[in-house]
């Protein structure tokens, strides 16, 4: 709640307006209720004709649309302000992802990601378009008609100021039981989200093996948790509103009482002021039940900060670039200075120390686990080492601009991602500036090999393209990725495990356009097979998290057992 009150009220003019706009909404309550007294009284009364009560109904039509208006001006504030913190809380959390995409997509799941962004978000909608500009009311409206009553009778007054704080104080009960069931609904929704789309995109592949009804008693399961946790809240929010219905309903009686004593046994007080009171006095509790309401939806939304604050604050280094030039002269000379990283769950890359000369080859090797994927991921500067540095030409490679460095990089995984498009535009984003023409799509395309593919296509480069690269085999996905890289002319290219589980053909493919690349740029990859290891200039041989052994082929065959092990095995089986 402190999160989203100083998000609320950091621009002082908009406090200001709701107070405004507040004092306006109280001045026209008070008025319209001795309009209509007025009219009242003279009519039946004072027994005045029409000709000479109707100034006081133009005075009452006036100031009810005057109320309308405030009250929508009001309501209009406080939709704009839920507008821009729906906005910064969005921002805030895509450019936290962004900053952090590798422990963004590798940590979590994408269901409970996107429930986070969109469905938290959407919760805390109320506590600025609902309840911020309720509270602000609720300090001024009361107050006016609480100062009017005073001045027209003390003992009504005084029953106002008496019975009042009971709301709020029923409200801070209530406020207390509901923080925590809000934050456990909101809990389960986002597990709900995150089991149902993981689950959803893997249904092919559940149903192939069977799975698919253990899936769906889980979804079940998840959605009954989710189903109770709201039942709980909403139990909690109808008690709140039977209990100000029924605290509002027994203070205006005791009022009515003791204005009717007065009235009628004492003939204290005047029909007008009776009436007056008897008129403003629903209008005070009103006021304090509105906020009631209001302050329950804070409440909730209280919840859905909860898990946007735990996002946003989740401990992550942050990758930090700086404003110098890199040069493009040909590959950069990039040495590795006690590089080591840390993750959360407990593995971790021992400090490494390598140098990569320009125009080199170098092969990452080591069984599944070892960390050579977020080796790849150290030196492409997707993340921050937790020790050491990536030296680029002598400098701290995030002494660079991102922009200079993400210029010069290429990374090709085993899974590239193509966007929702045509393929000339899924090629066309590995240029840098964008800025491309269709001949020099074409050109790269030719050299990765896939033209002769795209043109066996029915629209050619101006095929679509499902999201996700959904049309197209994983060697298609692979050629296309090589395109992208050959438009955008490298000079550091990472490559991790690309040929991963394709056929013969395709592979030698991309090996073919794999080295045309390697001609004008440093390679660096992550190898499984045993002829792409034997080519590298350098090996570096990773075992759960620590560099065994660097060096070329036949160096290492003499001085690592498990790196002559593993050749061992994949000479006599093939493939690893």
């Amino acid at each position: 709640m402190k999160h989203l009150s100083r998000l609320a009220f950091s621009e002082g003019k908009v406090p200001m307006l709701l107070i405004l706009t507040s004092v306006l909404i109280g001045a026209t309550i008070i008025a319209q209720s001795y309009y209509f007294v007025a009219i009242v009284e003279q009519t039946f009364l004072g027994e005045q004709d029409f000709q000479e009560v109707f100034p006081l109904l133009v005075g009452l039509l006036l100031v009810l649309a005057g109320r309308s208006l405030f009250t929508w001006l009001n309501g209009w504030i406080g939709i704009s302000l839920a507008s821009k913190a729906k906005r910064y809380f969005r921002q805030s959390i895509i450019e936290k992802f962004s900053r952090h995409p590798v422990q963004s997509t590798a940590q979590g799941q994408s269901g409970r990601k996107i429930s986070v962004l969109m469905d938290s978000v959407d919760e805390i909608d109320g506590y600025f378009s609902s309840y911020v500009p309720q509270m602000i009311q609720t300090m001024v409206v009361p107050l006016m008609i609480l100062i009017v009553v005073f001045t027209q009778h003390l003992y009504s007054g005084l029953i106002m100021l008496i019975t009042a704080p009971f709301i709020p104080l029923f409200m801070a009960i209530i406020g207390v039981m509901t923080k925590k069931k809000s934050e456990d609904q909101m809990e389960k929704l986002n597990a709900f989200s995150g089991k149902f789309l993981d689950i959803l995109q893997g249904l092919t592949t559940l149903k192939l093996f069977g799975r698919s009804k253990q899936q769906k008693e889980e979804i079940e399961s998840s959605s009954l948790g989710f189903r109770d946790a709201t039942m709980e809240v909403l139990k909690v929010a109808f008690v709140s509103s039977l209990m100000l219905e029924f605290i509002s309903m027994l203070s205006i009686g005791l009022i009515a009482l003791e204005i009717a004593i007065r009235l009628v046994v004492y003939e204290s007080v005047s029909f007008f002021t009776a009436f007056f009171i008897l008129i403003l006095a629903p209008e005070f509790y009103l006021t304090l039940k509105d906020f009631g309401s209001a302050f329950h939806t804070g409440r909730g939304a209280a919840g859905a900060a909860g898990q946007l604050t735990a996002e946003l604050e989740r401990v992550e280094d942050e990758v930090e670039w700086g404003m110098d030039e890199l040069e493009r002269e040909g590959p950069p000379m990039i040495s590795l200075n006690g590089v080591s990283f840390q993750y959360e769950e407990g593995f971790a890359i021992q400090p490494i120390y390598t140098k990569i000369p320009p125009y080199s080859q170098v092969a990452i090797v080591g069984r599944s686990g070892s960390g050579k994927s977020t080796l790849l991921h150290l030196m492409a500067g997707l993340v921050k080492p937790s020790a050491g540095k990536v030296i680029v030409n002598d400098r701290s490679l995030f002494e660079y601009k991102e922009s200079e460095w993400f210029s010069q990089v290429s990374y090709i995984s085993q899974d590239p991602y193509l966007f929702s498009g045509t393929v000339a535009e899924n090629i066309a984003i590995g240029g840098s500036d964008g800025g491309h023409t269709r001949m020099e799509i074409q050109e790269a395309a030719e050299k990765a090999g896939v033209s002769e593919l795209i043109n066996s296509f029915q629209y050619g480069y101006d095929t679509p393209v499902g999201e996700a690269g959904r049309g197209l085999s994983g060697g298609e996905k692979q050629r296309l990725a090589l395109a992208r890289a050959f438009l955008k002319k490298p000079t550091v290219i990472l490559f991790d495990e690309p040929t991963t589980g394709l056929d013969l053909r395709t592979e030698r493919i991309l090996q073919e356009s794999m080295e045309e690349l390697a001609k004008k740029a440093t390679v660096m990859t992550v190898a499984h097979r045993l002829h792409t290891i034997q080519n590298a200039d350098q090996i570096l041989f990773l075992e759960r998290g620590k560099l065994v052994g660097k060096g070329n082929h036949e160096e290492l065959l003499q001085t690592v057992e498990e790196y002559r092990n593993m050749v061992t095995v994949q000479q006599g089986g093939g493939t690893a």
